[in-house]
């Protein structure tokens, strides 16, 4: 078996940050009304600006493909360039169209003579994890020797005021419950855009540090859950849930069906002892020394969870010290599939990796319930 690192990492935040006095300006009023809850949910989330692609009149500036073509196209220079790549994997929980596959639809972004392999993972948080996966498999099995992995969103085209006529104020229930700020009006005021591409090789970097990929470990409690969050599809009183093409037109619009929603009370009952009890298994067969990990790089949907996780690590005996967290969420907000990648993306380039060091990831999704584990060890 082969090793396999990550070498270099680029991103590609489109536009001017979008301060949260700017938001509705972007994405509009629903119904003509300013939301009477967006403060409160943006004080409990910690965001304090993040990217559209949007322009302040609304307009689209960029596709998703297009996105990430961008941050690929950043890896590459007179060592390596695209005809070097034996493979391209993509996540996201936005594609542009629901076929072609998005993958492919960056690859004709790409353009150029070079045929290769591609492979598209859909999901939510999860998406740019998968992808990672198998592009790691792919190197670690001589399949590949370069691969280069994106991950991408452009959610501020969902969150646009037209989408949300029906909403309903909920100002109260979310100052007595800040998880009921987890429907469809918080993702409002919490979901960002971007890409974020990662080169691996199978050989490490002479120069400077490499990434060397330890382990991805990827579970699904979707067998013992229900959804969480979800489009395209109604959720009915019993959990199962009634996809798009089984209602009717009258349906579609009253149920606001193809909007991103979220089931606030299923989400605090399980997000975080799911996660926990994912790590205990990982740190018992894997033999994981939590001491011997520098850097924590939770995804968070919202600094609410925070002190939520720390805490619930902390009950089932797993103390990882807040000084070794790195986050940065308040500074580009929830970026989907993208967002662990672009912690990483951070802290590769920030010179504060020393080798030797050890970082965990952690990615919850909460749409049916799975999570990602990744250890890396700067080499």
């Amino acid at each position: 078996m082969n090793d396999a690192y990550i070498i270099k990492v680029e991103k590609f935040l489109p536009n001017e940050p979008v301060s949260n006095d700017e938001m509705e300006s972007y994405l509009g009023l629903v119904n003509g009304n300013e939301s009477k809850s967006r403060r409160l949910i943006l004080r409990n989330n910690g965001i304090k600006k993040r990217y559209y692609a949007l322009d302040t009149e609304g307009n689209i500036t960029h596709s998703n493909a297009q996105l990430a073509a961008v941050a690929v196209n950043k890896l590459f220079d007179e060592e390596c360039k695209l005809e070097d790549i034996d493979l391209l994997t993509s996540g996201t929980s936005s594609p542009d169209a629901i076929q072609p596959s998005h993958a492919l639809m960056v690859h004709g972004e790409l353009g150029g003579d070079h045929n290769l392999e591609t492979l598209t993972a859909q999901g939510t948080c999860n998406a740019g994890m998968l992808s990672l996966k198998y592009a790691y498999m792919s190197l670690l099995s001589g399949q590949a020797r370069k691969a280069v992995n994106v991950a991408s969103e452009t959610l501020s085209s969902w969150m646009r005021s037209e989408n949300y006529k029906l909403e309903i104020d909920k100002r109260k229930e979310i100052e007595d419950n800040p998880y009921i700020a987890f429907e469809k009006d918080f993702l409002r005021w919490m979901l960002s855009d971007g890409a974020v591409a990662s080169l691996l090789s199978d050989s490490p970097n002479s120069d400077g540090i490499s990434l060397k990929i330890e382990w991805i470990d990827i579970t699904s409690f979707a067998n013992e859950l229900d959804t969480c969050m979800y489009a395209g599809c109604v959720k009915n009183e019993d959990g199962s849930v009634k996809g798009w093409r089984e209602l009717s037109s009258e349906e579609l619009e009253v149920s606001s069906v193809f909007t991103l929603k979220q089931d606030a009370k299923y989400l605090q009952k399980h997000i975080i002892s799911k996660g926990n009890e994912h790590l205990l298994r990982i740190i018992k067969d894997k033999n994981l020394d939590i001491n011997s990990i520098d850097y924590f790089l939770p995804h968070l949907s919202s600094m609410f969870f925070k002190k939520e996780i720390f805490e619930a690590l902390q009950k089932d005996g797993i103390d990882i010290p807040q000084e070794k967290w790195f986050l940065n969420l308040p500074e580009i907000g929830n970026v989907g599939a993208a967002s662990g990648m672009l912690m990483i993306e951070e802290l590769f380039n920030s010179g504060r990796l020393k080798k030797g060091e050890k970082i965990l990831m952690m990615i919850p999704e909460s749409a049916r319930f799975s999570y990602t584990y990744v250890l890396l060890t700067v080499v």
